[in-house]
């Protein structure tokens, strides 16, 4: 149950969410205009997030007596190196697709969540989440532009579909390990997560990187803002309200996404990627929401 809150601290909070949405929706254009390669991009993302975490955490006292949470810590580093991984293939997947398209395909992964809770967890799962599920899917199929597929198979294009899609995968896989370990110290798991990345890419992040210009701004808000600013808003403001808001607040992520790489790099959907973004919608608000025949819902 979401603790009772007044009206204008709920609409407060509600704000706060909603900023937080569109600054994590400008993490493609930060990624672009770094000009690194995922790797690098994903290493400075890691260590400037990790920084900032780190520094708030200890001034906020979220890290006090961490290091006595063994099954934690083990959790963190497993389900961080997945999140890691996943950073990377989804920075690939926009370089060689569009910012547009490859998060439109990586919003499935809170359905890629639900079917290995299924499969690997046993919960149970009901006909209509399973329905909501492959409408989801559909929509993913749709938003990659299927026509463009089979009309011009593109190698660069399909690599980065394939990318985006796999990277929806490692993060549904991390987040469904992380679901349990970080229901009491959600801002401790992500700044361990942030640092299994420092430590996994250092040697592999380019050297290029190292002379005077502008990416060090992009690379310092990658991780500033959307590994530290952007978790610090999510982590305080996800107790606070109920799954409904949540879940539909959530789509001004790719909404903002979709903007920025329409105005920004003249990216724009065709028709049946539009369809694709509806049923993605429907599947996930069906999912979140526990919409049944006849659009009876109730929020989870």
């Amino acid at each position: 149950m979401v603790p009772s809150a007044q009206p204008n601290e709920t609409r407060g909070v509600v704000l706060q969410l909603v900023f937080a949405e569109c600054l994590i929706g400008s993490v493609g254009v930060f990624v672009h205009e770094s000009h690194q390669d995922p790797v690098t991009a994903v290493f400075y993302r890691c260590l400037f997030g990790g920084l900032f975490l780190l520094c708030w955490g200890l001034a906020k006292g979220h890290l006090r007596g961490l290091w006595r949470e063994r099954a934690l810590l083990r959790g963190a580093v497993l389900s961080g190196v997945l999140l890691v991984l996943n950073w990377v293939a989804f920075f690939g997947g926009m370089a060689r697709s569009s910012i547009g398209v490859a998060t439109l395909i990586y919003q499935c992964f809170p359905f890629v969540m639900l079917v290995l809770a299924a499969l690997v967890q046993g919960e149970r799962t009901s006909p209509a989440d399973l329905a909501w599920t492959v409408l989801g899917f559909v929509g993913v199929i749709c938003t990659s532009d299927p026509i463009r597929l089979f009309r011009d198979t593109e190698s660069s294009y399909l690599i980065g579909i394939g990318l985006a899609f796999l990277a929806a995968l490692l993060c549904g896989v991390s987040l469904l390990m992380s679901r349990q370990l970080g229901r009491e110290r959600p801002f401790a798991l992500v700044m361990i997560q942030c640092w299994v990345g420092v430590a996994m890419l250092a040697g592999f992040s380019s050297s290029h990187v190292f002379h005077m210009g502008t990416h060090w701004a992009w690379l310092l808000g990658l991780g500033v803002i959307h590994s530290g600013i952007v978790y610090v808003l999510f982590y305080s403001t996800y107790p606070r309200l109920p799954v409904v808001t949540i879940a539909v607040v959530s789509f001004i992520y790719p909404l903002v996404a979709l903007l920025l790489d329409y105005l920004l790099y003249g990216h724009r959907l065709v028709a049946v990627q539009m369809m694709g973004i509806l049923l993605i919608v429907l599947g996930t608000l069906g999912v979140n929401l526990k919409w049944r025949p006849g659009f009876a819902w109730k929020a989870a």
